[in-house]
């Protein structure tokens, strides 16, 4: 463990009326193996004796912050600003670590240099009882989420199926990583789910799974409570919304392209679908267009397509039917996404339709670009990276 010994640590606890759970988390990291961290808990307005716990300790590694109630989000990312440490863990305080999570955590990182790491998850009761038994809810649940992913052996593709990592409390990042991939999101219950996402496409093959230890101890009412709220899988959507900068349009088209060329482009259809509707809303985005975020793919499209129309921009009355008829295509690449994808657990579309309705959006999708070029009056090489005569390397 030597090699370790220069690194320090910043584990983040955010905590809000857990006075029976928070002393055992605190416990748990103050009696890690690894000592040389700064344990950072912030009090997000507790209403019960949840402050008081915390402050009855007296260790020099504790720093103890109150705060009038924000929500987690808001209360990790006060975390990640204070942050001093080379490295990030984030604990909720109705779970606990085991006590030498992170020692093993960092001899991973200095052997695989990853940029984040997870475990596998021992789910508990709130007594502390572990749930051993097979056929308890919340080992089906994981268990078939862990055998996906054995089966595709891709970690996005995993996560598209449901959430491996569990919960915020998995996650082990490096100070790079967090300062490149920024604050969580303003997602109830999702900001763990959103959060792992925007870190494999920061770092598309530096992201482990170390799915070989129960380093973890999650408390299984928190789990309750977010599928109580509704399956992890139908927010998908709401967890990729677009970032409109449109930096992260290359990753998501090298993923689509991954799955194509290993032959699976039935999961990529996720992908896909989420490449799409990013890709119309930064239009819209582009041209003024409003929308929300729960305006559909095809609606998004349609409102494009009435901007082409008004602006005179296409010459041909059989253009412009063509490109109304794909309205009611996007519609029905709404339904294939939700009902023949790896989003849901159904059945997964065969390879010679997946193959039609990526060759379909990639044809529309190389027309609308051309068209943006009239619009932008450039005569070069359009934003994605391809030219004129190039859309035989279309990432999908």
């Amino acid at each position: 463990m030597n090699f370790t010994k220069k690194s320090l640590v910043s584990v983040i606890i955010p905590a809000y009326n857990h006075e029976k759970f928070v002393g055992a988390a605190i416990d748990s990291v103050l009696d890690q193996s690894f000592d040389n961290f700064e344990l950072i808990v912030i009090d997000d307005g507790s209403t019960d004796r949840t402050g008081e716990v915390i402050q009855a300790y007296n260790d020099t590694r504790l720093t103890y912050i109150y705060q009038e109630n924000q929500d987690a989000f808001n209360t990790l990312n006060r975390g990640l600003h204070i942050a001093k440490g080379d490295f990030v863990a984030i604990l909720n305080s109705d779970d606990a670590y085991a006590l030498d999570r992170l020692e093993r955590l960092l001899e991973e990182h200095y052997k695989t240099k990853a940029a984040c790491i997870f475990t596998d998850v021992q789910p508990i009761s709130e007594n502390g009882e572990e749930f051993l038994d097979t056929e308890f809810w919340w080992n089906i649940w994981h268990q078939k989420n862990r055998n996906f992913y054995a089966k595709c052996g891709d970690l996005y593709t995993a996560f598209l199926k449901g959430n491996l990592m569990v919960t915020t409390s998995n996650l082990f990042l490096t100070m790079e990583t967090v300062k490149k991939v920024g604050d969580f999101c303003s997602l109830r219950y999702l900001h763990d789910y959103d959060y792992i996402f925007r870190v494999m496409l920061a770092f598309p093959s530096r992201v482990q799974y170390f799915d070989n230890e129960k380093l973890l101890y999650e408390e299984c009412h928190s789990i309750a409570n977010k599928l109580a709220q509704g399956g992890l899988s139908d927010h998908i959507d709401e967890l990729l919304k677009p970032v409109l900068d449109d930096k992260d349009f290359p990753l998501l088209a090298k993923y689509i392209k991954e799955s194509i060329e290993k032959n699976e482009p039935e999961a990529a259809l996720d992908r896909l679908h989420t490449y799409t509707v990013k890709y119309f809303r930064s239009l819209c985005n582009k041209h003024g267009i409003a929308y929300d975020k729960e305006k559909a793919l095809h609606s998004l499209y349609g409102e494009y397509v009435k901007l082409l129309e008004k602006n005179k921009l296409i010459e041909s009355g059989m253009t412009l039917r063509i490109l109304k008829s794909s309205i009611s295509l996007l519609d029905a690449f709404n339904a294939v996404r939700n009902d023949k994808s790896f989003a849901h657990d159904n059945p997964i579309l065969n390879y010679d339709e997946s193959m039609l309705i990526f060759k379909n959006i990639s044809s529309m999708i190389a027309f609308i670009e051309s068209t943006e070029k009239k619009l932008d009056g450039e005569n070069k090489q359009t934003e994605m990276g391809r030219t004129k005569d190039d859309w035989s390397s279309l990432p999908f």
